[in-house]
């Protein structure tokens, strides 16, 4: 396995995690079981994940005659 696929496998597995977290935070604001700083970390983390999406399409392009095995 090569470093780009590894290295595409994170990305987009942080960018899951990212997006699930902020997911989860704004779900809980909408049940009424808000904590303090739970709308900074969902904005924190969905700016995050939308950066994280950004980096791999950079990535894929700069890395595109990469193989990747």
């Amino acid at each position: 396995m090569s470093l780009k696929t590894v290295h595409l496998f994170l990305i987009s597995l942080a960018t899951l995690a990212m997006l699930g977290i902020s997911a989860w935070c704004f779900q809980q604001r909408s049940v009424g079981q808000e904590f303090p700083g739970d709308l900074a970390i969902a904005l924190s983390c969905a700016a995050a994940g939308v950066g994280l999406i950004v980096y791999g399409i950079y990535f894929l392009k700069k890395t595109r005659n990469v193989s990747y095995l």
